[in-house]
């Protein structure tokens, strides 16, 4: 199967086309400019380093949240565009378990976690044995110290991973190398490959969180 995996979560852009078994190109870029300007771009620049086309991708897969309200939904809307219009099917995937899959080597507990607001966080733990991931806990956001009290329950090593790793600090916990902290379409792919693929129209965004204007409506 080739995956074609969009990433738009978060401060990065990262599209990825990928095998099962090889990533045939990635482009991750930190960037000041929208999401919406850059991510179009980069599925055609990696799709041609690669020597391909969309319509040779079988499945695209998108970061489905947390994250980024803005992000999600540039990223969303152009997944479920390209798949709606070649009749591909597409596969949503948890931003946090997206993470734990750029350090599933790491033999142990990883914690995926995502800066929300004040001293909340987007958060969720796995278990990896060097290669297959398993997760331990829903996505859920927390205050930072509920959640490192769950993490030294484990008693064991962890390692940390996503915009707010280095909030958890102590002598057990180990924070991702920076090229691999934040946000890989590869790792999108890695985790979509241990999912079924469903129709577009059933691809939504997990917020977690009612956005701004809904708060302020509200008010």
């Amino acid at each position: 199967m080739l995956l074609l995996g969009i990433d738009t979560s978060g401060k990065t852009a990262s599209v990825a086309v990928c095998t099962e078994n090889s990533v045939l190109a990635q482009t991750t870029v930190y960037t000041k400019l929208t999401h919406s300007q850059v991510i179009l771009p980069i599925c055609k620049d990696v799709l041609k380093s690669a020597g391909l086309t969309l319509s040779d991708v079988d499945v695209i897969a998108a970061a489905a949240g947390p994250g980024s309200y803005t992000g999600l939904r540039i990223g969303i809307a152009a997944v479920k565009a390209m798949c709606f219009a070649l009749d591909k099917p597409c596969i949503g995937i948890s931003t946090l378990e997206s993470l734990a899959y750029n350090v599933s080597l790491h033999k142990g507990i990883i914690c995926a976690v995502i800066a929300a607001r004040l001293d909340l966080v987007y958060c969720a733990v796995f278990r990896s044995d060097g290669r297959n991931v398993t997760r331990l806990s829903e996505d859920e956001i927390l205050p930072i110290d509920e959640l490192m009290k769950r993490l030294e329950a484990f008693n064991e090593d962890v390692v940390t991973v996503g915009d707010a790793a280095e909030k958890l600090a102590g002598e057990r916990f180990m924070t991702a190398p920076p090229h691999l902290k934040l946000q890989l379409a590869s790792s999108l792919c890695a985790a979509g490959f241990t999912k079924e693929p469903f129709s577009p129209d059933k691809l939504e965004a997990a917020y977690m969180e009612i956005t701004k204007a809904e708060k302020d409506l509200r008010k």
